[in-house]
Order: C-alpha cells, then sequence, then structure tokens
C-alpha cells in the first residue's frame, strides 16, 4: 500500500485519515476494546472485507491501530486502538452529541401533519 502525503490543515488531515462512511464506524467498534476482522465484520453487516482490510491497514500505516497475530491454530488477529487512536474518543463523543441535537426533519414533518393535542 503506498501511503499519501497527509494535508497540513489539521481538518483536512482529519478527512483524509477518516474518510467514508466506514472509517469512524470502524473506529468506535475499536473503542470499545479490541476486535478480531470476523466481530467487525459482524459488528458492520454491510461493510466489504475489501473496504474492511483497507481501513484497518490505512489505520495501522498511519498509527491509529495495532494488529496482534497471536501464534495460535486456528491463527487469531486481533485490532486495537493505539493511544493515537484512542484521542478520538471525544472528538466521536462530541460528533455523536452535536448530531444528536439535530431536529429529524421526518418526525418534524409528522407532527405538523397531527391532529392538534387536546
Amino acid at each position: 500500500m503506498t501511503t499519501t502525503p497527509l494535508p497540513e490543515c489539521g481538518v483536512a488531515r482529519f478527512l483524509a485519515l477518516l474518510e467514508g462512511p466506514w472509517a469512524t464506524l470502524i473506529v468506535r467498534e475499536l473503542l470499545h476494546g479490541p476486535h478480531r476482522f470476523t466481530e467487525l465484520r459482524q459488528a458492520l453487516p454491510r461493510i466489504s472485507p475489501h473496504t474492511l482490510t483497507s481501513r484497518l491497514r490505512q489505520f495501522e500505516t498511519y498509527g491509529l491501530v495495532t494488529r496482534t497475530a497471536f501464534p495460535e491454530i486456528p491463527p487469531r488477529v486481533e485490532y486495537r486502538l493505539t493511544p493515537l487512536g484512542e484521542g478520538l474518543r471525544p472528538v466521536l463523543e462530541t460528533m455523536a452529541e452535536w448530531a444528536t441535537s439535530i431536529p429529524d426533519p421526518a418526525s418534524t414533518d409528522a407532527d405538523a401533519d397531527a391532529p392538534p393535542a387536546i
């Protein structure tokens, strides 16, 4: 995998590392502790194996995730956030808090069409 230099701008750098819908969801799952590849696939059922592998490799390249292969039969591999990756916890918590403050237009529209409460 060839690595592309990261942008100097912090926001652009963040987006380059965590671009796409799956990146933050993978990190979200790993914030709960180490996971095996199959556990991540089960937690994110629509992610393709190729995308998950690609993301985990990218995270490993940039020091967000460590990959530990255990010398067992059958082989066991675990992925864990590094301290740098753990630093994303307050970022994701803030994103989640902000997102839940946005009203859902579907429920707002439904409330507007409902008869007035008596």
